[in-house]
C-alpha cells in the first residue's frame, strides 16, 4: 500500500485533539461556573433594589431610614416597618430569612445584606456560600 492511499488520522493528531479539547474545556467550566453563579445572584440583587427602594421611601417619610431597633432584630420583614411582607422577598434561591439590615437613622446610612446560608427556599442549598449586599448609595457588594 502506499502512503498516499492511507485514509484516517495519526495517534499524534488524535492526541492533539485531545489535548485542545482539554485545554477548552478547563477554561470554559470555570467560567460557566461564575456565570452560574452570578445568574443566582441576580434574583438577590433585583430584591434589594426592591429593598433600597423601600427604604429611600422611608426616608423621604419620616425623614430617616429605618433601622434594626424599629423591629424584632435585623430582619427586614418582621414587624411589617418597610411594608413588605415575607412573601415579597421569597424567592427560588433566596428567602425572607436571607435579608437583614443594619444602619443607624442619625447616621442617614444603611446596609442591606443577602445571606444565601440563612436561604430555606426550594433551592437554597445551591446559593449557600453567596452573599450581596447594598448600601444607601446602591453599591452592590458581592462574595462568592
Amino acid at each position: 500500500m502506499r502512503p498516499a492511499d492511507r485514509r484516517g488520522f495519526t495517534l499524534v493528531e488524535l492526541m492533539i485533539v485531545v489535548i485542545v479539547v482539554g485545554v477548552l474545556a478547563a477554561v470554559a467550566v470555570p467560567m460557566y461556573q461564575v456565570t452560574a453563579e452570578r445568574s443566582k445572584a441576580s434574583e438577590a440583587t433585583a430584591a434589594l433594589g426592591s429593598l433600597r427602594d423601600v427604604m429611600r421611601t422611608h426616608y423621604a417619610e419620616f425623614g430617616r431610614y429605618a433601622d434594626a431597633s424599629f423591629t424584632d432584630g435585623a430582619r427586614v420583614t418582621v414587624g411589617g416597618v418597610l411594608g413588605m411582607s415575607d412573601f415579597d422577598l421569597r424567592g427560588r434561591y433566596f428567602s425572607s430569612e436571607c435579608y437583614t439590615f443594619s444602619g443607624a437613622p442619625v447616621a442617614n446610612s444603611f446596609t442591606i445584606e443577602c445571606d444565601g446560608s440563612a436561604s430555606v427556599a426550594t433551592k437554597g442549598a445551591e446559593v449557600s456560600t453567596i452573599v450581596v449586599t447594598i448600601d444607601q448609595s446602591g453599591e452592590l457588594t458581592y462574595v462568592w
